[in-house]
């Protein structure tokens, strides 16, 4: 990135403002109220573009195709088409806020929940990106499990006797990504153009023989067992949680744009474009499993089980390994500048360390559950009712109670126009709430479960109730 400050990780907007002249440039991160300079933004469209793409072209997102292939070919591509579109306009919409005010995402929910309250959604979002990067770090660690099986005749994932062989891929994955997230964003522009392109060739490679094997015929006709079927509503929900969750870490890379495009237009056609085919490729993939062995097991649409089946061998296992390594970077970061919303006694470099540590930690939990996809299908369930609520508020405080003006440098102040009730905005933890309970009412609502889910909704109901008790103070909390 080669940002012109001091050597020190994680100085001060002051600090690195005076670094010049004879230090070497070196790229920093940036606490997460900090406004980055317009002078200190160097991540073009092409570079936001990469970003996204790699970030989707992952072992979650195959994982996910497969997961929802239960809603048949032709829903889960529908649900695809409409459902990860929306939601990344939502994505581009923060994108935009991080690029005007400068700060990350969960600074900018300061201005909403108030300069304490933030903390809330800030528990959250490490909550969700370091969950991610649990899982899908977890898929790779299968694919070394199925590596040390096939080389060294060790147990793989659900055998008996895998544990410590599981264990020992859990350590050596943790390992990797530690390596991957040492150089902070700078890690960005090297991992990301190199892992899309590996896992796209991985993809097309998966794709091919599927369809060399089974027409797209039989792909579009086949049909799972009444009992794993999926409704497309619940297919909605999913790929909504799962598209969303990106949101609250756009704005920690934007805020280094420096145009609109870059912030908004770039982050929509990578993450689109890259999770829509990787769904097709889960879904084909998945379905294909089932037409040759004649058991439809979403269980086993991880890409490790997948490729493992297709006979690709060890190398097809590496470069899953790789594409998680590559879309961890975002995970991790995003996870890591979160927890300097909070507190800043932990340089931003050293927080996103402390989040990579504990990811590889949190991976014992899967050992522990009888079956991975349902651990997977209850965290999106999970983070889509959380997320649903915040996002409503996010958007709803900037763009309609504010019009789009937020004061940077009261991020933090004490008794500032952000401060609220002791720190906390009291309406937006309600509302945040209300969201809550609305979309735990609405998710097993057959009119809404069978065709539209409950995440979106939940974001319009909480816009709009958050907009509507917010309107009395609009005018006093309103920037000068």
């Amino acid at each position: 990135m080669g940002l012109s400050q001091s050597a020190d990780q994680g100085v001060s907007k002051s600090t690195s403002a005076s670094a010049s002249g004879g230090i070497a440039e070196a790229t920093v991160e940036h606490y997460a109220t900090e406004e980055v300079p317009m002078g200190q933004r160097n991540m073009g469209f092409w570079d936001m573009v990469f970003l996204w793409f790699g970030a989707n072209t992952n072992n979650a997102s195959w994982y996910l195709g497969g997961s929802v292939a239960g809603a048949t070919f032709g829903g889960a591509i529908i649900v695809a088409l409409v459902a990860n579109p929306i939601a990344y306009l939502v994505l581009a919409l923060v994108g935009w806020m991080g690029f005007k005010v400068g700060v990350s995402t969960m600074a900018l929910t300061r201005p909403s929940f108030g300069v304490k309250g933030s903390a809330l959604p800030t528990l959250l979002n490490t909550t969700v990106f370091t969950g991610w990067a649990v899982v899908n770090t977890f898929i790779a660690v299968i694919s070394m499990s199925i590596i040390f099986s096939e080389l060294l005749g060790w147990a793989s994932f659900g055998q008996p006797g895998s544990f410590w062989p599981m264990i020992l891929s859990i350590v050596f994955m943790s390992v990797l990504n530690f390596i991957a997230v040492s150089l902070g964003r700078k890690s960005v522009k090297i991992v990301e153009r190199v892992g899309a392109f590996i896992i796209l060739g991985l993809g097309l490679l998966v794709t091919y023989i599927v369809f060399q094997q089974h027409s797209f015929a039989e792909i579009i006709a086949w049909r799972p067992a009444p009992e794993d079927a999926m409704s497309v509503g619940t297919a909605v929900d999913v790929m909504a949680a799962f598209s969303l969750a990106w949101v609250l870490g756009i704005a920690e890379f934007t805020r280094y744009t420096r145009t609109t495009k870059s912030a908004t237009v770039a982050p929509l056609i990578g993450a689109t474009v890259s999770l829509v085919w990787f769904i097709f490729v889960g879904v084909v993939a998945t379905i294909g499993v089932a037409l040759v062995t004649g058991e439809f097991n979403p269980d086993n649409s991880d890409p490790s089980s997948l490729v493992s089946g297709m006979g690709l061998g060890w190398v097809a296992l590496v470069l899953i390994i790789v594409a998680s390594v590559t879309t961890n970077v975002v995970n991790l970061m995003a996870a890591g500048i979160s927890v300097t919303n909070v507190t800043k006694k932990l340089k931003p470099l050293h927080s996103i360390w402390a989040i990579t540590i504990l990811s590889g930690v949190l991976m014992l939990i899967p050992l522990y559950m009888n079956s991975f996809l349902y651990t997977f299908m209850w965290f999106l369930g999970w983070v889509g009712m959380a997320l649903s609520a915040l996002l409503g508020i996010l958007v709803a405080d900037y763009f309609f109670v504010r019009k789009r003006t937020y004061d940077a440098s009261s991020l933090e102040k004490v008794n500032g126009i952000y401060w609220y009730y002791k720190g906390v905005n009291l309406k937006a933890v309600a509302v945040w709430c209300l969201g809550v309970v609305a979309y735990l009412l609405m998710v097993d609502w057959p009119l809404l479960a069978d065709n539209i889910g409950a995440v979106y909704p939940t974001v319009l109901i909480t816009a709009v109730l958050y907009a509507l008790v917010s309107l009395p103070d609009k005018r006093g909390a309103r920037e000068k």
